[in-house]
């Protein structure tokens, strides 16, 4: 975890404080300001607050990398056929339950040559609030499934929501996981419109970015299949998220 937010806060209140011969109010001010500070920190993941993620690839040519959270489903099927028809390959960032449930879809999403990244065991809604140990729990007892049904092993890890905090680095730290983050995130959990979401990741694109999607609606399908065609009218090429890439 970085210090240097917490010496800089420590001077900021000090020199505040001094400037304006506040007392309680300053500090309670400064706090709040803090507390503000660490839930931007914890809640978007570009900013590297906590653990320092890839967001995107630093390159000079036009690629991009379609990454897919939360599967796989039933609908991760029709993701691999489209994907397959225009020979796109992808990197998905797989639930263990979900594994259970699809085992076949992960050797399918294996076999098909995309990436496979771990997104934990279960994907809890608590996650921001869980300990070290419950987090390294998530993320191996993951590593075991996908080792058991998908034969391989992988180092990379998203964190469910994109959540990071101390507990959370410590965990990436001691899996010895990289961090995969996004620079384009499309909201396709909670948005319906698919036109909106298909704007928004369109408009953001740029050389090297990292494309947040799931593979877990018809809605996110007909949004993959529309970029794909904006990214070769664009002349875009893609990119999966491997360690010898970064």
């Amino acid at each position: 975890m970085k210090h240097y937010p917490f010496i800089l806060f420590y001077l900021f209140c000090n020199v505040f404080t001094y400037a304006f011969q506040g007392g309680f109010l300053v500090y309670l001010f400064c706090f709040l300001g803090f507390i503000a500070v660490l839930g931007w920190g914890s809640f978007d993941i570009t900013l590297g607050y906590f653990v320092n993620s890839f967001t995107h690839k630093r390159t000079k040519i036009k690629e991009v990398a379609l990454t897919f959270d939360d599967g796989p489903t039933e609908f991760t099927p029709k993701f691999l056929d489209l994907l397959k028809e225009n020979q796109v390959k992808a990197t998905f960032f797989c639930i263990g339950k979900q594994i259970e449930k699809y085992p076949e879809i992960l050797q399918r999403i294996i076999a098909e040559g995309h990436t496979v990244g771990n997104h934990t065991l279960s994907h809890s809604n608590n996650t921001g609030f869980l300990s070290t140990s419950k987090m390294v729990e998530e993320i191996e007892k993951c590593d075991e499934i996908i080792s058991k049904i998908g034969n391989i092993q992988t180092n990379l890890y998203r964190p469910p929501f994109g959540v990071t905090n101390p507990n959370i680095a410590k965990a990436i730290k001691k899996t010895h996981k990289k961090s995969i983050g996004w620079n384009v995130r499309s909201l396709d959990t909670v948005t319906d419109d698919e036109k909106k979401i298909y704007r928004k990741v369109t408009k953001r694109l740029k050389k090297g970015s990292i494309i947040l999607l799931h593979d877990t609606s018809e809605k996110t399908y007909h949004v993959l299949k529309d970029l794909l065609v904006f990214l070769k009218e664009k002349n875009y090429s893609t990119f999966t998220i491997d360690s010898d890439k970064k």
